[in-house]
């Protein structure tokens, strides 16, 4: 019996052609009722990069993404416990942390920021990944 199930699982063959690489991953994976969702940037699930040079859209794009795996996981936004987010410049900080914020308001969870040089491709300016629960009264 598995312990976990993976949400979207992919190749990075077709996810980044422009690189020579061929790893199995996926979006999210719910271990009991924890949920991790893979980082998110201001890619749409089919590849579109939302806001090309926008941090604050890239921003906005994540979220989307966010709030639409943590449903398919049985979860939702509310239920986030901690995010971790990167960005590749101290100035998408206000811009990124503002649109975050209008996605979590009243949630509180744990955070970490970190200043990064860059991220797997060259025109995300940010990511953010989470960690959230399935309350057990949904288990």
């Amino acid at each position: 019996m598995p312990t976990h199930t993976r949400i979207r699982m992919f190749n990075t063959k077709e996810t980044y052609p422009n690189q020579s690489l061929d790893n199995d991953l996926c979006q999210a994976v719910v271990a009991g009722n924890t949920v991790y969702v893979r980082g998110q940037v201001g890619t749409d699930f089919d590849g579109n990069l939302i806001g090309l040079g926008n941090p604050q859209a890239q921003a906005e794009q994540a979220m989307k993404n966010i709030k639409q795996l943590l449903e398919e996981c049985g979860s939702n936004l509310t239920h986030i416990v901690k995010t971790t987010t990167y960005i590749t410049d101290p100035r998408f900080r206000e811009p990124v942390y503002k649109e975050v914020g209008k996605w979590l308001k009243g949630v509180y969870p744990i955070s970490t920021g970190l200043v990064v040089a860059g991220l797997a491709q060259p025109e995300w300016l940010m990511e953010i990944d989470v960690i959230a629960v399935i309350p057990e009264s949904d288990v």
